[in-house]
């Protein structure tokens, strides 16, 4: 009942097909709806590249093939060994170092090193599932530069009479019926000289990718009418190859499907609900967010219907001011602090006035004659105590000096 519900793939029919089971349509797997990872694609393409690297090194005896002996100093020559003997230019020359003609090379290759790589096997699904996603999306498979305009849809099915083509005339008549021959001859018309020195290690020439043909019956005769067109791959859907599916670690391989193939897709994979029949405990990986625009989900009619209002109001927190400087604030803590402000300025006003009241007071109560006499006795005073001084210390310091009078 699940796939009742998945919108429908046209099955494109071949020249010479008999109606068998008049059905012309296959609902979509889910793993074509699948989340597309480009990095995991990247990184797992990329490791898994590397296992069909030969080891490679230099000769253990390369650039040591001579008896050289340094000269040492003193000689006005840098101390690199020396070739020896005479009579050739070769004597004198510098020998063994990685800097001199004929020498070793720095850090000589070695066949022992690290060339393969492991990657998870649950990474290895992951990146196969985003690349079989990615291959149902035109905008992704133009993209990749695939010649698809004349094709009539994507992901593109074609019936399983195609298993039985034997002859590569036959397979080539079949691409131009579907429309997927412009990619085929692409492929064919790239095939040019590589730039660079791959020329001379076995690798001379290079062509663009063509479409990938994926059969679902064992032993299908289809390999051989497909193996000989340029580009053109052949896979079976229980043995899918990322390094296939998304050549170089890029998304979006033209796909053509047969029927059987396509409908093992849920088999081989699993669904959403559950699990693969083929890769043990195996679950397709399912999204956090089915819509990724999360601006749209956020203003959408049916969000905002349900959430709060904003609040526009900014309430912003007073400044906290010292009472004991502010006197607005000590008003707010403690209203009397005014009245007792006021009171003990009027207190000290009166006490002020009343201090001056008192010497004013004082003042005009001595008469003129009261105040001759008090400053007639100061005077005396004075006189006497200048009559009456000792000015025997005085005349001992004088004679101490030398000073007579």
């Amino acid at each position: 009942m699940a796939s009742a519900v998945r919108p429908l793939v046209t099955v494109q029919p071949l020249e010479g097909d008999m109606a068998t089971d008049g059905s012309n349509s296959v609902p979509l797997p889910d793993v074509l709806k699948a989340s597309i990872r480009p990095d995991v694609v990247r990184f797992v393409h990329d490791n898994l590249s590397k296992n069909r690297r030969q080891p490679y090194a230099v000769s253990k005896r390369a650039g040591h093939q001579t008896s050289a002996e340094s000269w040492g100093t003193g000689r006005a020559v840098s101390r690199i060994p020396r070739v020896p003997g005479g009579g050739t230019h070769r004597a004198g020359q510098g020998a063994f170092g990685n800097m001199v003609r004929g020498g070793r090379m720095f850090a000589p290759t070695k066949i022992w090193r690290r060339w393969h790589r492991r990657v998870n096997v649950n990474q290895r699904r992951f990146a196969v599932v985003s690349a079989l996603a990615a291959s149902a999306v035109p905008s992704l498979v133009m993209a990749r530069g695939h010649r698809i305009e004349s094709v009539g849809e994507l992901p593109l099915v074609i019936s399983d009479s195609a298993e039985a083509v034997e002859k590569t005339s036959s397979a080539i008549k079949l691409l131009k019926q579907i429309g997927a021959y412009p990619d085929a001859e692409k492929a064919k018309d790239s095939h040019q000289i590589r730039s660079g020195k791959g020329k001379m290690r076995n690798r001379r020439y290079v062509s663009r990718k063509g479409p990938l043909v994926v059969y679902g019956t064992g032993g299908s005769k289809i390999v051989k009418a497909f193996r000989n067109i340029p580009g053109v791959d052949v896979a079976n859907v229980e043995r899918l190859n990322l390094l296939k599916l998304a050549p170089g670690g890029h998304l979006g391989r033209f796909i053509i499907w047969t029927k059987s193939a396509f409908e093992k897709l849920d088999s081989v994979f699993g669904t959403f609900e559950k699990p693969s029949e083929k890769k043990k405990g195996y679950v397709l990986p399912r999204s956090k967010m089915i819509n990724a625009d999360l601006s749209r989900i956020i203003n959408s009619d049916e969000v905002q219907s349900v959430v709060r209002p904003i609040n526009k109001e900014v309430k912003r927190r007073a400044l906290k001011k010292n009472p004991l400087k502010n006197l607005n604030t000590l008003l707010k803590l403690n209203p009397y602090a005014k009245t007792a402000r006021r009171m003990a300025l009027l207190a000290e006003a009166q006490r002020v006035k009343a201090k001056k009241e008192k010497l004013d007071k004082k003042r005009t109560q001595l008469s003129k004659e009261e105040a001759a006499a008090i400053k007639a006795a100061g005077r005396m005073w004075y006189k006497t105590m200048i009559s009456d001084s000792d000015y025997t210390e005085f005349e001992n310091f004088s004679k101490w000096l030398g000073v007579t009078q």
